[in-house]
């Protein structure tokens, strides 16, 4: 079954559907991890995005329910070189075409995924839509030039009511922008106490549950519509150890006078180096964003540059000066990925325990 890959710049690419056979259009990213092609498919940070893998091959050990990220993923569509014929893993339970059919998210293999990442990185991310016809494809570029494809996004994915994730010992709320699986687990494994809230929590709804900690948590789209987040941040900041992740980095940044910016084609993979600014070590990280804070903005009064990204200098994380507050622009949960960085969630701990302390002896 042929399939077309229609870009907003009129380019046209062709391949063998598979999964889901109905039309989707999105913005096209492109993510170089060379495993983790269920993590990222069920990434909501993929949310309304036609995601390109630079593998060439995917879809060699299957599916499996342990490796979901979320269970109704908001992707618009997979593009890849070639999908697995015989996959097999021990874990496997399903195919990864059949995953897609059952979730209804179309793909598209047999493409020249090179010619289309050399594309986006020098033109930058595209909107695209993957179509049964080619027959309107100046009709389709034309309307896709027009369309915002990510706007709201977060309203989509977010829960919709608060829900627990139970421990027992320190009581986390955790702000949920579209929160991956791994960063609940993380917390799990430190036998935390968790209350999911809707992105839309006011800092009354947050501080009447008398949280030890509040995690901002991944998310899509633009960080610039999170405009009541921002408001909650500022405000809870002042009485509870936070720390955000990703989207929750960039509200953070936001909250305290920074802005952002959309980058060219963003940062998608499990092999980003970064550095940490004080020690100068460099760990490898996993990241899946398209805006990043903009350094020259930062209130140096309030906020420093804890980490930086090696490749282009971009800032990856940040403290406040006066609070109990941090973040990063990459996944510490690293689910898949490279596990440098997860001591970052101890580092959390550490700073709650220390404020719980603090109170104690006041």
């Amino acid at each position: 079954m042929l399939r077309y890959l229609i870009l907003e710049d009129g380019s046209i690419y062709v391949g063998e559907g598979f999964g889901s056979d109905k039309e989707t259009i999105g913005e096209v990213v492109f993510t170089t991890g060379m495993t983790g092609y269920q993590e990222a498919i069920t990434d909501q940070s993929y949310a309304d995005q036609i995601l390109v893998f630079t593998n060439p091959l995917i879809g060699n050990y299957g599916i499996t329910l342990a490796d979901y990220e979320s269970l109704q993923p908001q992707i618009k569509g997979v593009v890849c070189h070639q999908v697995a014929r015989l996959p097999d893993n021990w874990r496997m339970q399903t195919t990864l075409p059949e995953f897609l059919k059952q979730l209804d998210i179309p793909g598209i293999q047999g493409i020249d995924t090179r010619e289309l990442v050399k594309k986006l990185r020098i033109h930058g991310t595209l909107r695209g839509k993957i179509a049964a016809s080619k027959e309107d494809a100046e009709k389709i570029a034309a309307e896709l030039k027009s369309k915002n494809v990510t706007q709201g996004i977060i309203s989509r994915v977010s829960t919709k009511t608060p829900y627990p994730v139970p421990g027992s010992k320190r009581n986390i709320v955790v702000i949920d922008f579209g929160i991956k699986h791994s960063i609940l687990r993380e917390l799990a494994q430190r036998d935390c106490n968790c209350i999911v809230l809707p992105y839309t929590a006011t800092a009354q709804e947050v501080l009447a549950l008398h949280p030890d900690g509040v995690l901002l948590s991944n998310g899509p789209g633009n960080p610039e519509e999170m405009i009541a987040a921002t408001k909650m941040v500022r405000e809870v900041e002042k009485y509870i150890p936070l720390f955000g992740i990703c989207m929750g980095h960039q509200v953070f940044a936001l909250a305290n006078g920074a802005k952002t910016y959309k980058m060219k084609f963003g940062h998608r993979g499990f092999n980003h180096p970064v550095r940490e600014i004080a020690t100068g070590n460099i760990g490898f990280t996993s990241q899946n964003h398209g805006y990043a804070v903009d350094a020259k903005s930062i209130d140096k009064d309030n906020l420093m540059v804890t980490h930086m990204e090696v490749n282009d200098n971009t800032v990856e994380g940040l403290r406040h000066k006066k609070y109990p507050a941090f973040s990063v622009q990459f996944h510490p949960d690293a689910t898949p990925g490279p596990h440098d960085e997860d001591s970052l969630f101890d580092d959390f701990m550490s700073m709650i325990d220390q404020r719980k302390e603090e109170k104690r002896h006041a």
